[in-house]
């Protein structure tokens, strides 16, 4: 349903994100965490699984990295032999810049394989040395576009600083980029001004717009909220305000997020641009976990309600009976 849903750009997709477990754990311990993954998560009504590719950005800044970078697996790796009971599909990233054409098209296959779908995202650093480039890695994927989606990432934070997120979006949709998943929104006017850029430029040139995926993540502590600043993750000085005030940061953060996937709802419905939600859940500590299956719920409901989310096939039955 996932891959038919972007291709047909409807809107009330619903994915949820992870990362992998970290490189240094043991067999045992990866099964684990997977089995818990595939119990919390068969009951969601989502469309697909991202599995994330945790990357080194230490030398993007110079700011000091909140918690220290640990390798994890290789994400394609645990999804394929870790998550295959969870019947969903799964889409898995990947820093095309650091791998050759020929490792990328042996990477792609093995995604066709499995009925899997790539997100290619740039390199950890402005001055890494690049193998592939963006536009010849989806020259790559293109082998594969007839029974595929490609995506790609999108980001509110760059667009207030260079005004081009709208150009950038429609130069990847030439490549055949069919959605973006951005980067944790917690500046609602940052990805208004997204989403009005690119319904205004797709009106002047006459072309359907892509599948726009907001990404809304659970932040638990004080130590969460500055790795996301490190991130490049914007938040508002009034809302850090709230959060630090607040006696309960990740309920007061709950809120936020359902109140910033409303506002988009509305907005999108408004400006005829197909979305969905991303929601993520990257932290280890037990409540932000279920925070973010609270919300993955929560969200799935409130599309319904707005007539932009299909009830699943259980649900039309309960309805029926």
């Amino acid at each position: 349903m996932f891959l038919q849903k972007i291709k047909s750009r409807e809107s009330g997709v619903v994915l949820y994100g992870i990362t992998p477990p970290k490189a240094d754990t043991t067999a045992d311990r990866v099964a684990e965490i997977a089995h818990k993954t595939i119990e919390r998560l068969s009951s969601l009504d989502i469309d697909a699984l991202v599995v994330y590719d945790v990357q080194d950005e230490s030398a993007r800044t110079k700011e000091e990295r909140p918690f220290p970078f640990l390798n994890a697996l290789d994400p394609l790796v645990f999804a394929s032999e870790f998550l295959g009971a969870l019947n969903v599909p799964k889409i898995i990233y990947r820093p095309a810049g650091k791998f050759s054409p020929d490792e990328l098209s042996d990477w792609l296959e093995q995604l066709h394989d499995q009925s899997f779908y790539p997100v290619f995202v740039g390199v950890p650093a402005p001055d890494f040395p690049v193998k592939t480039s963006l536009p010849e890695a989806y020259q790559i994927w293109r082998k594969h576009e007839a029974t595929s989606a490609i995506g790609a990432v999108t980001i509110p934070e760059r667009h207030k600083v260079l005004q081009d997120e709208d150009v950038r979006i429609l130069d990847k949709m030439e490549c055949g980029v069919s959605y973006f998943i951005s980067q944790c929104v917690f500046d609602l006017e940052y990805a208004r001004q997204v989403i009005e850029d690119l319904a205004q430029r797709c009106e002047r040139q006459q072309v359907s717009p892509p599948t726009i995926i907001f990404t809304l993540t659970a932040c638990g502590s004080e130590k969460t909220l500055q790795f996301m600043e490190w991130l490049g993750i914007h938040v508002p000085d009034a809302l850090k305000d709230d959060f630090r005030k607040s006696e309960d940061i990740l309920d007061k953060s709950v809120n936020v997020c359902l109140d910033i996937a409303s506002a988009l709802t509305s907005l999108c419905i408004e400006r005829a641009i197909p979305f969905g939600f991303n929601i993520e859940s990257v932290a280890i500590r037990k409540a932000e976990i279920e925070a973010s299956v609270y919300m993955a719920r929560q969200i799935s409901e409130m599309l319904k309600e707005k007539g932009v989310r299909k009830p699943s096939a259980p649900e039309l039955v309960r309805d029926q009976q």
